[in-house]
């Protein structure tokens, strides 16, 4: 026979996923913000209203952009940590942010596993690597002859130390057996690449690919898991070294108490919007790719890049503060 504690912890439970379940049906009721972790006009923000229109249409509520730029996106990651697990506040931000930024800064102000959910996907993009046109290797395999010759010889660009532009030519590097120079920038180093102050730069796609077809660079490899369609000429990293992929993609994360009613419909959404032909199309204008994972696939990528990156990172001994 039930104990009457047995019958009222029943009865709390159904009321519970009956709740649960009714913020899921009534969810959206007013606008969602969306917390972007860089400024106005660059690359995230760019695909974030892209993405957020998608969204609103399709759920009839307004979705109001907030930028909130600072410290690699931690700063924007921090604000919807402490949100309230609504359904209304959500983190747009790069998938670095999880994968690489816990690693590199000593201290964070929130838990990036225990505070934020993955909820959703958006696009990735591979890096090409580019270089001065005043550099006399030609191709990848004649730049890591050039660099194993004459170690320290070529230089390599990055967006700072632990940026993937930095990350993944450390990586391509080990496993080359080379010995190429480091130059960090606090901006874009690509005018003193064209310049030939430095000699290269791992740059993603959709800014590096108007520099190749101006002919104001060459390129000379591309991290993609396989050739860019828009530069069938130009070999893939792990064509030199196999396994050596790497993309940077862009997510969506929530509060982690955010009820999964509305995180499985908000993600069901964003799946929609990868298969949208007009929003696709704009994207791969963008020299990008849609990327509509679940939550479990995106989870799984995350867990992929992070054991990839904290690898380089820990082996260079890499700290920003």
């Amino acid at each position: 026979m039930r104990t009457r504690f047995q019958w009222l912890a029943g009865l709390f439970l159904a009321l519970a996923c009956s709740l649960a379940l009714a913020q899921g049906a009534a969810w959206p009721g007013k606008p969602i913000r969306i917390v972007v972790g860089f400024a106005p006009g660059t690359p995230p923000d760019i695909f974030a209203r892209l993405y957020g229109d998608y969204m609103g249409k399709q759920l009839g509520v307004p979705v109001v952009i907030d930028n909130k730029p600072g410290t690699a996106g931690n700063l924007a990651s921090d604000t919807v940590a402490k949100a309230p697990p609504d359904g209304y506040t959500f983190l747009y931000n790069l998938s670095t942010a999880f994968t690489i930024n816990p690693y590199i800064y000593a201290r964070l102000p929130f838990d990036p596993q225990k505070d934020l959910v993955p909820v959703a996907t958006t696009m990735r993009q591979g890096l090409v690597l580019i270089a001065s046109p005043k550099l006399p290797a030609k191709s990848i395999k004649e730049l890591l002859a050039a660099a194993k010759a004459k170690p320290g010889s070529i230089s390599h660009a990055s967006y700072g130390a632990g940026s993937p532009s930095h990350l993944i030519v450390e990586w391509l590097k080990d496993e080359t057996g080379t010995d190429m120079l480091h130059v960090p920038y606090r901006a874009s180093p690509v005018a003193d690449v064209i310049g030939g102050q430095v000699d290269t730069v791992m740059e993603p796609i959709a800014t590096g690919y108007p520099l190749i077809s101006s002919g104001r660079v060459q390129a000379l490899a591309y991290s993609g898991p396989s050739r860019h369609p828009a530069m069938p000429e130009v070999p893939t990293l792990a064509e030199v070294v196999p396994g050596l992929t790497m993309t940077s993609w862009h997510g969506l994360w929530a509060p982690a108490a955010t009820p999964a009613a509305i995180q499985q419909r908000f993600n069901a959404v964003m799946i929609e919007a990868s298969k949208d032909p007009d929003l696709a199309k704009r994207i791969r204008e963008l020299n990008s790719e849609p990327l509509g994972l679940t939550q479990a696939e995106m989870a799984a990528a995350l867990r992929r890049d992070a054991e990839i990156y904290s690898r380089i990172v820990k082996a260079k001994n890499i700290r920003v503060d």
